[in-house]
């Protein structure tokens, strides 16, 4: 009995696992666009502050302040299933949101590599 409860246990655990089957990918600038363009319906996340947020941002992102009492609760309402793409000043605060976004479930996240910094090295826009 006790061998006959280990397989199932196991096996549902296993199953569980393939079905919260996570994408989390850091991606360089170029990628990160091609691949932004290339998504239907994406959420694109700015994760600074909003002064930083105001001194220039990427098309079509949410400000999603990491530091803010709120972040895990307001990332929570976002649409788990959608892609979302993470972006920072310089890559920590995002690959640490990219923590909490795992944690909440999000399928399929791609974090952008040096953050806005290496996005305007490479000369992508950057709007205020």
């Amino acid at each position: 009995m006790r061998k006959t409860l280990f397989i199932l246990f196991s096996l549902l655990l296993t199953a569980s696992l393939f079905t919260q089957a996570q994408t989390v990918k850091q991606l360089d600038a170029q990628a990160f666009d091609t691949k932004l363009k290339a998504t239907k319906g994406p959420i694109l996340l700015d994760v600074r502050t909003s002064a930083e947020y105001g001194s220039g941002h990427i098309t079509g992102a949410i400000e999603l302040d990491y530091y803010a009492k709120d972040f895990k609760a307001r990332a929570n309402k976002l649409v788990k299933t959608k892609p979302v793409f993470v972006y920072c000043a310089s890559g920590v605060r995002s690959n640490a949101a990219v923590g909490v976004l795992k944690d909440l479930g999000f399928k399929e996240i791609y974090d952008l590599r040096g953050g806005i910094r290496s996005w305007a090295q490479s000369g992508k826009a950057i709007i205020k």
